[in-house]
């Protein structure tokens, strides 16, 4: 019987996670501090380090995410986010040469979007996007059960269009709160809890230009589906009524009808996504 172990590697500017996977289960998951100011050696090592870990004769691919451009037909990684060294390196031919496994890399929000389609709420949509809400604002795409990166994993940057005075990611990600409010987002998150005013009005004006960016996305592509992750994605409740009522100022009424927009039940979503990265390729 074929093996269905895989690892996952989310590799971020704080912490570098890698999971055994097993078909939908993640069975075992390691997270430890990233050398992000460390040399290029020095964070190959590491990720050689955290794969050894779980690496066995059964393990069938390696899948790494990473928030950065990735050329993925060459394996190529270029200008990681919070990790200086990494820039323009053959990390799928580094890990294939001591491994002798397949080893698959993308964008941490398409690894995102991933592991909704596969694991998550996405599953059995033919079309979703995945919205990874944090210090900024990441999209995957799934079009027609294939994942949409483009040449350089590119595709679905929407935070980057230019909006108001400045771009998407601006109003719609945790930076809204610092740069209009000019307070943290932990601290706005922590006194709606508490039932604060004036942090349950800031989460109303960010639901606005979070569906403003929704609108966005729906001129674009059209989506059966919506999935929301991130830190952000925790405060649902203080932003869905507001985000919903500038959705529903669509032009196409039959799309909003239809239309779901949920939150992530996932709390590894980008690590198996990454660890699905093989196995979508051969679908």
């Amino acid at each position: 019987m074929a093996s269905t172990q895989h690892i996952g590697i989310d590799l971020g500017g704080t912490n570098v996670r890698v999971g055994l996977v097993d078909g939908p289960q993640l069975l075992d998951l390691y997270t430890e501090s990233t050398k992000a100011g460390g040399s290029q050696q020095e964070v190959i090592e590491q990720l050689f380090s955290v794969t050894d870990r779980f690496y066995n004769d059964q393990i069938q691919s390696i899948g790494i995410g990473v928030p950065g451009l990735v050329d993925v037909s060459q394996g190529m990684v270029f200008d990681v986010v919070n990790i200086p060294s990494l820039q323009e390196i053959p990390l799928q031919a580094l890990m294939e040469d001591r491994y002798r496994i397949p080893v698959r890399i993308n964008n941490d929000a398409n690894c995102f979007a991933l592991g909704e389609y596969h694991f998550g709420t996405g599953k059995r949509q033919g079309s979703m996007v995945g919205l990874s809400i944090g210090t900024g604002l990441g999209a995957g795409i799934i079009i027609n059960g294939k994942l949409h990166s483009g040449k350089h994993c590119g595709a679905g940057e929407f935070g980057m269009i230019d909006y108001l005075e400045h771009n998407i990611e601006y109003y719609a990600s945790g930076q809204f709160f610092q740069h209009v409010y000019d307070i943290d987002g932990l601290t706005v998150f922590k006194l709606a809890v508490e039932g604060d005013d004036s942090a349950l009005e800031m989460y109303r004006v960010f639901g606005k230009h979070l569906g403003n960016a929704i609108k966005t996305i729906l001129y674009t592509l059209d989506t059966d589906k919506i999935v929301l992750g991130g830190s952000v994605s925790e405060a649902w409740p203080y932003f869905k009524n507001s985000m919903w009522e500038q959705i529903k100022t669509f032009a196409y009424k039959k799309t909003i009808l239809e239309l779901k927009v949920d939150i992530s039940a996932l709390s590894n979503s980008a690590l198996l996504g990454a660890a699905a990265l093989y196995i979508h390729d051969n679908l």
